[in-house]
């Protein structure tokens, strides 16, 4: 039975291995600036542990094999130092590793989540709350209006709090439920949850971010909007489409 697990041991690593060198199951197309490093990182991060996760569990199937003979003219071997060393050096390894890959990805880190926004950015709203995102622009005039969390009433539609009739930056906003960016813009999103936590995440712009409040609920697997990018002109007739609803 030794040898046979020591043999199904290589084969669930081979094919295991071999599912993330092929790229099965992975990523969509990266449409962002930030994607690539993101990308890269995982890359490194794969690497670096596949090459560890391959060597173990080869050195595990060996030992396996070989503690699999019992034969009483088979001499028996001791570690030198016991098993000490050898846990202390695992520990070393991975721990360097960790610390390795976490100072090459900060630079990518950084860019997504330190790094101010640019000046030429389109700002968008965004609000989460059970069990939906609304999205927010600014209309015509260019300005937010204030959020006041008293007046969100999902009932009349105000899903922000806003106060148009004593807020005139606020009359012209537009709320949808879902996100259409114009292409090759950068894009400012700020997040807010209405109630509990919630997460923002496109697999395609390689970000997740969570909004922190608390937990969501029964149907949070159900919360999800669509995000449609666009050309400018397209988006500018969305504005003006929206903006006279």
């Amino acid at each position: 039975m030794g040898k046979l697990f020591a043999a199904v041991v290589l084969v669930i690593t081979v094919v295991s291995v071999a599912i993330f060198v092929m790229h099965v199951w992975w990523l969509p197309v990266d449409i962002s600036t930030t994607g690539p490093a993101v990308d890269h990182q995982l890359d490194e991060t794969m690497v670096g542990t596949g090459i560890l996760f391959f060597a173990s569990q080869i050195l595990l199937a060996l030992f396996v094999w070989g503690a699999s003979d019992t034969s009483s003219s088979k001499k028996i071997r001791n570690f030198p130092g016991g098993a000490t060393p050898l846990v202390a050096f695992a520990i070393i390894l991975v721990g360097l590793e960790i610390l390795t890959l976490t100072f090459v990805g900060s630079r990518a880190w950084g860019a997504i989540y330190i790094a101010p926004p640019d000046p030429n950015s389109l700002k968008i709203d965004v609000q989460a709350e059970q069990f939906a995102f609304y999205f927010r622009y600014a209309g015509p005039d260019g300005q937010f209006g204030g959020v006041h969390p008293d007046k969100i009433d999902d009932g009349s539609g105000n899903y922000f709090g806003l106060d148009p009739a004593n807020d005139v930056a606020a009359r012209d906003d537009i709320v949808v439920g879902s996100l259409t960016i114009p292409v090759n813009k950068p894009i400012w999103l700020t997040l807010h949850s209405k109630d509990v936590g919630h997460s923002f995440f496109v697999r395609e712009l390689r970000v997740q971010q969570d909004f922190v409040p608390g937990l969501c609920g029964l149907g949070h697997y159900n919360m999800k909007a669509y995000m449609e990018v666009v050309s400018q002109n397209d988006f500018d007739q969305f504005l003006k489409t929206q903006a006279g609803q």
